[in-house]
Parts: C-alpha cells; structure tokens; sequence
C-alpha cells in the first residue's frame, strides 16, 4: 500500500508548464507557418485580393452577419476558456464525468469512452481543442463567403461532438435537467447557428427568423413543462429550493463578489417566495414561447426581447455566468440561446445591408490575411489531435501523480542482497550477467497499490521481447506477512508464474528491514491492519549494479491514466538504455 495518497492538483505546476509550452509555443510556431504558407498560396492564386468580394457575401443579410458575429465572439471566448491551466487535468472527469449521470447506458458507454481517450492525451488535446475553437471564432467574423460557410460547417460539427459527448447531450435524457442549469445544452444552439451559417444566403434569408423562433418556441415550451416537474425541487421553499440551492453552491467558488450577491439575492428570492418564484418562470417561459411561435408572421419583437431578458437575467442568477472555477468552458446554455433568438428577431428581417466605412478592396485583404492564420489554427488543431489518438499513452497523469523520474549519480551502486524467491531457492541481486534489474516492492497481502503494481509489472514485462536481458524483482514489503507462504499466495493470485525471469523475494525480517532501508523504502505496518503502508517506486539497475532510473509511482493517485502512464515511463527509460 502506498505512503499516502492525495488527489492531484488540476493546476500541478510541471503540467501547467508543459501545456503552456505546447500551447504559446509548439502550437503557435505550428500554426503560424502553416499560415505563412495558406497566406502564400492565397497571394499566388490571387484569392487573396478577392477576399470576402463574392456577390454572395457582398449580399450577406443583416441577420446573418450577426449571427456570424455573435456566434464567432461566443466560439472565440470558449477557445480562450480552454487556456486555463486546469483543462488537461481536469476537463476528462471534472466537466465529461460530471455530466454522466443520467445519461443512457449507450451514452454513458460513450461518454466514458471519450474520458479515457481524454485521459490518455491530455495535452495535445487541450491544446488542439483550445486552438480548434479560436480558429473556428476568428474566422467565423472574418469571413462572409465560402471559407466561411466551411468553418461553419466545421463548427456545427465540433459543437454536435461536444454535445454529445462532452455535454451528454446537454441532459435531455435526465429526468430532472432545467432550461435554468443548462438543457437543453449550450453547444445544440452553435450546431442550430453553424448549419444556418453553412447553408445558402437565399434559403437563410427566406426562412431563418420564421424557424429559428418557432424552434426556440418548442425549446421554451419543453423547458416551461420541465420546470412544473414536481421531484425538481423548484416547488419547495427555502434552501431546499433548487434555484437557492444552486446559487449556494455556484457562489463557493471565487468570483467578483457583486456577481456572487446578485446570484445569491436571486437565489434567496426564490426559497423565499418557494413555488410562487417556479410559477413566475413556467408563465415568463410560456409567454415567450407562444409570442415567438407567431413573431415572424406578426412582426413581433416583444417575444424575442422578452426571451433575451430572461436568458440574461437567469445567466446571471441561476448559472453564476458561468465563467468562474478553473474548469468553465463556455457561456453555460443561456446566452447563445439569446444570440440566436436576437438575431432571428423580426426587425433584422427589414434592415437593408450595412454599408462598411473602409474600402472593398483594405477589406478584402486584411480580412484574407487574419483568415488565413485562423484556417491554419483549426487545419493545426484537427490534424495534431487525430495524430495524438495513435501515439503512446502520454505521461502527462503519471507525472502529475509521482513527478518526473530521478537519474543517480553515475557512481551511485544499488545496494546488494541475497534473499529467497518464491520457489525457496536463493536469488542475489545481479547474479545474471548481463541483465538488468526492475526492481521495486511489493506487500504479499495488499489488493490495492501491490495489485496494481503487479499488473504493471506484467504489462512491462509483456512488452519486451521473450529473450530480453532483464530481471523483475520484487521484494516482500510487510513484516508481519513475509512468509514464503506469503509470497507464494500472491504469485498465485496475480498469474505471475509466467512471467520470466520474475523473482518475488523474501527474508528475515532483520534482512528485509536492512534492504528496504538500504533503498530508502519506509514501511510501517500495524498489528490491527493487515496491509502495510510503504512507498511505491521502481528502481532500474544496469548489468554492472549501477542505480539508472529511480521511479515514483502511486497507482492509485491520478485517475484512469496512471497505471498505462507508468508502464509508459519504465518503458520509455528501459529502450533508452536499450532494453527491449
């Protein structure tokens, strides 16, 4: 059993500082050639000088330039969001995890699925998420023509990815989600944007407004009979009240402290006034639903206004804005449901075209030149995270668990011993020549680290050809239960027989105490416990006796990561000494 165990920091310093390196400096000398070259080829071509200068973009509805910009600031600040130092360590389980519950099995299986890949390669793809999102917004508002109508395709795309399995589809499956929390899920209203934004200016400027609004009219309606849901608590008084619980528990985490007032204000309005404060949102709800069903018709705007004011009102009260904790990603539901309903107001519809104070041509060029650099971000970003998901299981939890691992002194010799294996026959550290040692210890009685411990010795062992110089030793770390006995139960439990060249040795406790102390192994154990509490490490020794690597490893500090990223580490070190 290991020493202790303590949770992993989401902004452990070494990851930080390796995500910020792939971030500003891998990642932007990446992309920024690769928009030298796009820049070259627009210049070459000469679509370049006819940017943005298409009949079809040069007609572009007010309405949709809007919606382009809107929905290009949203995607932009949610690219930004993805720098925060706690995304590669936290994102997997802290936001994917946190959105399981309630999810069908096919989901689940799904969303669980995408955690373990995340997990796997936490920094290549934090890294290509946050750049795929920059470039998706930045081009998104440069653009009005072809290139643009393709980002929006590719953010419709990236958005239905995240709702699936990033927002388990924004909780329409959970039987007690709230338009108020987040249903129906903030990335289904970029898809709604970016496959209007994809499609043909004359089919946006015919029915764009008139299905906007009575899509969001149904949303309205589901979210209103949602909120009359008995089990939800939104009924009750007091601080069983959902919405004052909510606030509670939003405004624990640091923030501006008039944001956590208004917040909190709200959320005690509502436990005060209890089902009358519900009944105040299902009628605000199903008035804006009914007006917008008929705004275009009618050339009604009160309905839209009406839905924007309560989309900001309640960003503010029931989803603390959102920005706040380390690990927010994006506006939460609320605020592009009121971009896309503003911008399909009926009003937009009788606008004539905005006329732009600089020429075509400085528009053209510069719009083409800032595209370019935004095309290479996500043409970077797709291609770096489809290259991540085939290479090894990245470190990147293994260090954030254990640190990195340590290299002795040259002249450092690893302590000798002679102790006896688990077939009773005497077995000396390096008395095969030629062969190195992995050598590391191991309680015979422990299921939890030791288990783990020795299926990471399997896998190792499985990964190295059958005839490779190299021992495995494990030496019995509990004084109390360092019976031959002992040792041979644990073999025997963990299938290690097969494994070749597997040494599990044991001792007088007098012996033992003089190696583990000789390797600065601490082991405590106490009568009442069976197991022993000792430190996790691996110690590789070279055929002359001499200490190469020394390797923390806490097996169950880290997530679902740490035991592939272990194995990954004494691998890596074993064929940089040859071994394999």
């Amino acid at each position: 059993m290991v020493m202790t165990h303590s949770q992993i920091s989401l902004t452990n310093p070494l990851i930080v500082a390796y995500f910020r390196h792939d971030l500003f400096v891998r990642a932007v000398g990446l992309f920024v050639a690769l928009g030298m070259l796009l820049l070259l080829i627009g210049l070459v071509t000469g679509r370049l000088r006819t940017f943005n200068l298409s009949s079809i973009g040069a007609t572009e509805p007010r309405n949709r330039t809007f919606l382009r910009m809107s929905f290009g600031a949203i995607w932009l600040v949610d690219g930004i969001l993805q720098f925060q130092p706690s995304m590669p360590l936290g994102l997997g389980t802290g936001v994917v995890g946190a959105a399981i519950p309630g999810t069908p099995g096919w989901l689940h299986s799904l969303m669980n699925s995408g955690i373990v890949l995340w997990n796997e390669h936490p920094l290549a793809l934090a890294v290509g998420t946050a750049w795929i999102q920059v470039g998706i917004g930045i081009a998104l508002m440069v653009s009005n023509g072809r290139l643009g109508r393709s980002v929006a395709l590719v953010s419709a795309a990236w958005a239905a990815m995240i709702w699936l399995i990033g927002n388990g589809a924004g909780g329409i499956f959970s039987p007690t989600g709230s338009i108020l929390f987040g249903w129906p899920g903030a990335t289904l209203f970029y898809v709604i944007a970016g496959l209007w934004l994809a499609g043909g200016t004359e089919v946006f400027k015919r029915t764009f407004s008139r299905s906007t609004l009575r899509l969001l009219s149904v949303i309205l309606t589901l979210g209103a009979l949602r909120q009359c849901l008995p089990s939800d608590g939104f009924w009750q008084g007091g601080n069983a009240n959902a919405l004052t619980a909510m606030t509670q528990s939003m405004t624990q985490v640091a923030q501006p402290h008039w944001i956590a007032s208004l917040a909190l204000h709200g959320g005690n309005v509502a436990g005060t006034i209890g089902g009358g404060a519900n009944l105040i949102i299902i009628f605000w709800l199903l008035i804006s639903a009914g007006g917008l069903w008929f705004a275009s018709d009618r050339a009604w705007n009160w309905p839209v206004w009406s839905t924007v004011a309560f989309a900001l009102v309640f960003w503010v009260v029931a989803q603390d804005v959102a920005f706040f904790g380390g690990l927010a990603t994006d506006f939460n539901s609320l605020v592009p449901l009121a971009a896309l309903c503003a911008c399909a107001a009926p009003r937009f519809n009788e606008l004539s075209l905005k006329p732009s104070r600089l020429p075509k041509e400085l528009r053209s060029l510069s719009g083409g030149v800032v595209a370019s650099f935004a095309t290479a971000m996500i043409v970077f970003s797709v291609a770096s995270m489809a290259w991540a998901t085939t290479q090894p299981i990245e470190k990147t939890f293994y260090e954030a668990a254990n640190g990195l691992a340590s290299h002795p002194v040259a002249s450092e010799v690893a302590p000798p011993f002679t102790l006896t294996d688990q077939n009773g026959k005497t077995y000396t550290l390096g008395e095969h020549r030629d062969h190195y040692v992995l050598l590391t210890f191991l309680d015979p009685v422990c299921w939890t680290d030791c288990s783990l411990l020795a299926a990471q010795l399997k896998s190792v062992r499985s990964q190295l050809s059958t005839h490779s110089p190299i021992d495995i030793v494990a030496v019995a770390a509990n004084p109390l239960h360092e019976s031959l006995a002992d040792v041979q139960h644990f073999v025997a439990q963990h299938q290690l027989r097969s494994v070749p060249n597997f040494f599990f040795v044991t001792g007088s406790n007098a012996h033992l105490k003089k190696v583990w102390n000789s390797f600065g192994i601490s082991v405590l154990s106490s009568p009442k416990g069976r197991m022993s509490i000792h430190a996790d490490y691996f110690f590789i020794i070279d055929p002359s006796g001499h200490l190469q690597w020394i390797i923390p490893d806490d097996p169950l500090n880290g997530g679902s990561a740490t035991q592939g990223s272990a194995e990954a580490e004494v691998l890596s070190l074993l064929h940089q000494l040859g071994v394999r």
